[in-house]
């Protein structure tokens, strides 16, 4: 998420979860303290296709494997905070 803030990305959020596996069919959950150390974590990142596609490059010096996924979204309503009266 900082190498997306730093690269000017229009925004992204971290979501942790409590309970997942993945290719190895493995479960790790919070529940089991020698499982909760590997917990599944999914990073969204709101930008223009090609501003995502120019950050991707950041991403393979990272020591993480996971999946990346481009979607299209349709935004039907967007309201951001006033930073005028900052």
């Amino acid at each position: 998420m900082h190498r997306a803030h730093a690269f000017g990305l229009a925004g992204a959020t971290v979501f942790r979860g409590s309970e997942g596996f993945g290719e190895t069919s493995v479960v790790h959950t919070t529940r089991l303290l020698s499982m909760a150390d590997d917990l599944p974590t999914a990073v969204v990142i709101v930008d223009e296709e090609d501003r995502i596609r120019a950050f991707m490059s950041q991403l393979e010096e990272l020591p993480i494997s996971g999946l990346i996924t481009l979607e299209e979204v349709e935004v039907v309503h967007y309201k951001g905070r006033d930073t005028a009266a900052s």
